[in-house]
């Protein structure tokens, strides 16, 4: 057997570890349209908060989560959740991540050790800048992660939903 054919084995044997798919990728899209919208607030089929992007306009959560995500977690996962050395792109990470998970590593952090390597995630489950915008920050990356929002702030939006105008108020205290 020729060393081509052992390496060219190998390779469509690890071609499954090689992390999502082109298929995977549009079908994470296609998971995430947005099948109803309550109070401005966009859902997919399964009920999860999603983004709606149409003509270049951002919904309002996707913007918000944007400006969150800027605020609190570009520091360790860089800019636009595209990673840095200190951790993961969270584009990457939103592609095969379900709303739960997310969540909850969200909310109680996460420690990772292996490789000689030690990556923490702090716990922000009693951080209101953090807390009160979850959803947020997960519509903006998963729309990140599905190529929907492109780098950089989006540059329109839509307006700012009673509901989230009360959302905020009820979780920030005011």
């Amino acid at each position: 057997m020729s060393v081509r054919v052992v390496i060219a084995a190998l390779a469509l044997a690890l071609l499954p570890l090689a992390g999502p798919s082109l298929a995977q990728a549009s079908d994470s899209a296609e998971k995430a349209k947005a099948v109803t919208e309550e109070d401005g607030k966009h859902l997919d089929a399964e009920g999860n908060p999603t983004y709606k992007i149409e003509n270049g306009t951002v919904d309002w959560y996707t913007f918000s989560g944007y400006r969150r995500y800027h605020s609190d977690c570009h520091v360790c996962h860089g800019p636009d959740g595209t990673g840095s050395s200190y951790a993961p792109a969270l584009v990457n990470s939103l592609k095969t991540m379900d709303y739960a998970t997310f969540l909850s590593i969200v909310a109680e952090g996460r420690k990772n050790v292996g490789g000689g390597k030690e990556n923490v995630m702090p716990a922000f489950g009693d951080n209101k800048n953090v807390y009160c915008y979850m959803d947020d920050l997960y519509v903006y990356l998963r729309a990140r992660a599905d190529g929907a929002a492109p780098r950089g702030r989006p540059p329109k939006k839509s307006d700012k939903p009673q509901a989230a105008k009360d959302a905020e108020a009820s979780c920030m205290g005011g």
